[in-house]
């Protein structure tokens, strides 16, 4: 398949649509922007040495025990080499972010992707809002209109990029989804996930792809009726509230991967608390509509 820099357009897979004119082309406007605006240029890597550089990056990135790697140089070039998505962000010839995604039969075709990283040294400068961009234009090229992942919903950061930023929203809540992982971000936890969808040409992924970040406004939403179904209280900890309103508030911690160093059972009453009330009011039907930076999902009973 040729890569999205060649303004060509690859088949999609049997049975797919392709994605409307519009929106392909928005999309590739906006990865070329997000890339000069963060100083990277996206590649598609073929030879070993590239993958095993990628591998490497992914290890420093997710601090991965290395007996027991997310992917393997080898894995890689089998996607790369079979169409699925495995991309590189360089600053000139210094390697500082990847992404890797692989497709998927679930409801329908879709781009599943299954790690990205950013080198410390890059952070700060959008390289991952780049290469997702970049992801989205070279999947709505291909016919796909839907990406989807997964993350772990105690770490707001990524809460906020995915769910603010990108305009992405939670499917389904994944108790302890891989298990037991060794590396040093998740060991000793239990890996419950978010499974994340991004609806590529949405209305709401039209306007976070131009740069405008939809975060919702806590205080005019509990101005509205909207109450906190999990609060945070004096100490840190957890504070299970109502369930009782058609738009709920779930906190997280400030920062979970610090709190998994200094105080595990702290990190696992967060953990179980999250479980019981985002994972339960998913479970019931409820939606997840955003997330405020200041570490709050927002949750709506309604019908959409």
């Amino acid at each position: 398949m040729a890569d999205l820099a060649s303004g060509t357009m690859a088949a999609a897979p049997s049975g797919q649509l392709r994605a409307s004119g519009t929106a392909a082309a928005a999309a590739q406007a906006d990865a070329h922007a997000s890339a000069r605006a963060a100083g990277v240029t996206i590649r598609e890597p073929h030879a070993p040495v590239d993958f095993a550089l990628l591998c490497e990056l992914f290890r420093g990135v997710w601090q991965e025990d290395l007996d027991d790697p997310s992917v393997t140089p080898v894995v890689l070039h089998a996607l790369a080499h079979t169409g699925n998505y495995v991309r590189t962000a360089y600053d000139g010839d210094t390697l500082v972010g990847g992404c890797v995604g692989f497709f998927s039969a679930i409801d329908g075709w879709e781009l599943h992707s299954h790690i990205a990283g950013v080198t410390e040294a890059a952070r700060g400068r959008s390289v991952g809002f780049a290469l997702k961009m970049h992801q989205r234009a070279w999947a709505l090229a291909r016919g796909l209109r839907r990406i989807s992942w997964t993350f772990d919903p105690l770490i707001g950061r990524n809460a906020y990029f995915n769910l603010a930023k990108l305009g992405a929203r939670p499917r389904g809540y994944l108790v302890n989804f891989y298990g037991p992982m060794n590396d040093a971000i998740n060991a000793g936890d239990e890996t419950d996930r978010l499974e994340t969808e991004w609806n590529l040409d949405s209305p709401l992924v039209l306007r976070c792809g131009a740069g405008e970040p939809c975060e919702p406004d806590v205080a005019a939403l509990q101005a509205e009726g909207a109450i906190i179904a999990l609060d945070r209280d004096a100490s840190g900890a957890p504070a299970p509230g109502s369930r009782d309103a058609a738009v709920l508030l779930v906190a997280v911690p400030a920062d979970i991967e610090r709190l998994r160093t200094r105080d595990r059972g702290m990190s696992l009453a967060w953990r179980l608390a999250v479980r019981d009330v985002l994972g339960g009011l998913l479970a019931d039907g409820a939606a997840v509509t955003g997330f405020a930076r200041a570490g709050w999902y927002v949750v709506s009973r309604e019908a959409p």
